[in-house]
């Protein structure tokens, strides 16, 4: 089974290689890494083509122009030619056995979609002690998560290719990982945690999903123009979401 890994990178050189060593370091090593760089401007995208020359499991693409994270992921999705599809971010990192651990969680248990619990490190890969989704037990629908029951990251997610019918992402600046989740769940397939912490998320103070009040705006975009709910299932939902967002521990 071939694990296809996802990766958006911008401006990415100072942590990108501390990534690829996360990827390289996988005790599962049937899997291809599908990087498409947004125009970066610090040499991140020649450093990516050097690895390519080297790892043939590497694939480089390159945005035209500075489009986002979902053009540059939805570009590397379309590259993909694994069963499966994981999601690393060009500033995280993954345990070495994470691969394998949640890919064996997945056939054992005939799964679609899985996600892992997490752990917060600084921008000098300092572990800041604070741990997303560890408590998550049970599967989550599209109603959970229009409610934020579970963060998601994006860099724990792994998918089953041939069980997901359109894995493109919407064209949103932030939070396109979190519309697709949603695209995916609607459908009536289950996101199933593995709570055991299985990734490193690195809080970069630059990063544009930082901005508090740009989230919120975020998620009410998702919930009336791509989810199109009514009013007032917007607002329920909103609730719920800035509530576990003020009050999450």
């Amino acid at each position: 089974m071939k694990v296809s890994i996802i990766t958006a990178t911008y401006n990415s050189l100072p942590f990108i290689r501390e990534t690829y060593s996360s990827v390289l370091s996988q005790t599962y090593t049937d899997w291809e890494w599908c990087v498409t760089d947004d125009c970066s401007k610090d040499g991140t995208y020649e450093y990516l083509l050097h690895l390519s020359l080297v790892d043939k499991r590497i694939i480089v693409q390159r945005n035209k122009t500075n489009e986002g994270a979902a053009v540059a992921r939805n570009l590397s999705l379309s590259a993909s030619t694994g069963d499966y599809i994981a999601f690393i971010d060009s500033d995280d990192l993954w345990t070495p056995d994470k691969i394998e651990k949640q890919l064996n969680f997945m056939l054992q248990n005939k799964l679609d979609f899985t996600f892992t619990a997490y752990e917060i490190i600084d921008e000098s890969s300092i572990s800041i002690n604070k741990y997303v989704d560890i408590n998550q037990n049970n599967p989550l629908s599209y109603e959970d998560m229009l409610k934020k029951k579970a963060t998601l990251g994006c860099s724990t997610v792994m998918l089953r290719k041939l069980a997901i019918a359109d894995l493109t992402m919407p064209l949103l600046r932030t939070g396109q990982d979190y519309a697709l989740w949603l695209k995916i769940l609607k459908e009536g397939t289950k996101a199933f945690p593995y709570n055991q912490i299985l990734m490193k998320y690195r809080i970069v103070s630059t990063s544009i999903s930082r901005n508090k009040l740009r989230k919120a705006m975020r998620q009410w975009q998702i919930y009336r123009e791509i989810e199109k709910l009514p009013l007032y299932k917007s607002c329920y939902c909103f609730l719920f979401y800035a509530w576990r967002a003020i009050f999450r521990k």
